[in-house]
């Protein structure tokens, strides 16, 4: 896990430097894409990313939805990185989030300003554990007391986090491997909170659907949920229910 970054990074950070870096430095930023485990790391950036006082521009001048005729290569690439980054929650959340990435030097960067409580990031696929993903101001704390070493999560009520494009992760057991070979996780959403699978009935092994408690029986244990909340058919009235059965294992 890399150094947490400082509180006033975020507000100190001029965007506009992006636009000025060279090709090569700019391939070396994108392989540093951020997430909360790599580079979130005092509880002033969660307070300030989920502050609410955004307002909604892109960064450099790139507004939502542009085309790419006229803009430089490091225009397009954060342009990408703005999108894969929505891409991991909601919509309705990652239309108006704060998307936020690292710089080539490590420290955080706001790619997009928003104007809600969540922060998206667009992750570096190459990179395990390191998964695009939207987190909401309790869930972005719980990030940064695993990657300070904490004893345990200091979030006070339960945060919600979305990696609806799928992750890789080194342990299922252990919040602090960051050695072990790739896990492949699938889309899934958590609720980071203290869950214990024996209590609650629920499994802890990795699987590709239904629910399990990650890193049981730690104090970061939380309820990972795969695929979305919207899975299956939506309920009208007048909705005529067709019931089906299946045969598994209790």
């Amino acid at each position: 896990m890399s150094a947490p970054s400082r509180p006033n990074e975020l507000q100190n950070t001029n965007p506009t430097l992006i636009e000025s870096i060279s090709r090569r430095a700019f391939v070396r930023n994108a392989a540093l894409a951020g997430t909360a485990l790599a580079a979130l790391g005092k509880e002033g950036v969660a307070q300030q990313a989920g502050s609410g006082s955004y307002s909604n521009n892109a960064i450099s001048g790139i507004p939502s939805g542009a085309s790419s005729a006229g803009q430089t290569a490091a225009e397009q690439i954060v342009e990408i990185k703005i999108r894969r980054a929505m891409l991991a929650g909601p919509s309705e959340i990652s239309k108006n989030a704060t998307v936020m990435d690292k710089d080539e030097h490590g420290k955080m960067v706001v790619l997009r300003k928003g104007t809600n409580q969540w922060v998206c990031m667009p992750g570096n696929e190459n990179v395990i554990g390191d998964p695009p993903m939207c987190a909401d101001p309790m869930a972005m704390q719980w990030f940064m007391d695993a990657q300070s070493g904490k004893p345990k999560p200091t979030n006070s009520v339960p945060g919600l986090c979305y990696m609806l494009c799928g992750a890789t992760q080194h342990s299922n057991t252990d919040a602090f491997d960051n050695t072990s070979p790739a896990i492949p996780i699938g889309p899934h959403w958590m609720i980071m909170w203290p869950f214990d699978a024996k209590a609650c009935g629920l499994p802890t092994t990795v699987r590709d659907a239904g629910a399990w408690v990650m890193f049981d029986g730690t104090p970061f244990a939380y309820l990972h949920i795969c695929g979305t909340p919207w899975i299956g058919n939506e309920y009208q009235p007048g909705t005529a229910p067709v019931w089906t059965m299946q045969y598994t294992r209790p």
